[in-house]
């Protein structure tokens, strides 16, 4: 018997199965966690991109509709694919400075979302524009939830925000007809 236990103890054949159970598991998840880690910050980025393009697209006009706008919603949702854009909230509004130290909304256009109200008073960012001079700002917001392809089942969505401010290039204030 003792001698059937000394050559249990003493083979070696199997072993690279063995260990190949206990380290596949933890190489599989790290290669799901890098690929999603890298999809996560790949979406990042485009919701930042959609933000900044979408500023840059009312800053270049001196005069936009409403249809014009909804024409840069719909350039801007291309940006963001592969990922959907059917729920992505964006919110572009001109904001105009009021002569007396505050930054007020002249016009607000959105998509699936609720448009600035027109009037309200907004923060501004110092040095984005200068108190008394009667300038102005885009502003585009958007809001995304990003949803995992692969831990769908383990998270929820993570919400994506960003804000970016860009000034007119045509004129002192982008009107809105």
């Amino acid at each position: 018997m003792l001698k059937l236990f000394t050559r249990f103890f003493r083979a070696r054949d199997g072993m690279a199965a063995v260990e190949f159970a206990f380290i596949a598991p933890v190489m599989i998840l790290i290669f799901f966690g890098s690929l999603e880690l890298t999809m996560a910050v790949d979406c990042r980025s485009r919701v930042n991109n959609v933000a900044s393009t979408e500023a840059d697209l009312v800053a270049q006009a001196t005069t936009v509709s409403s249809a014009d706008v909804t024409n840069t919603f719909g350039a801007v949702n291309a940006i963001l694919y592969p990922y959907a854009a059917t729920g992505m909230q964006i919110v572009v509004s001109s904001l105009v400075d009021d002569g007396n130290g505050s930054t007020k909304v002249a016009w607000s256009n959105a998509q699936n979302a609720t448009p600035r109200t027109v009037g309200s008073t907004v923060a501004v960012p110092t040095g984005l524009i200068v108190s008394g001079s009667g300038n102005s700002l885009i502003l585009a917001e958007i809001t995304y939830a990003y949803t995992s392809p692969t831990l769908v089942f383990l998270t929820g969505p993570i919400n994506m925000t960003s804000a970016f401010y860009s000034k007119p290039r045509r004129s002192v204030v982008v009107a809105h007809t």
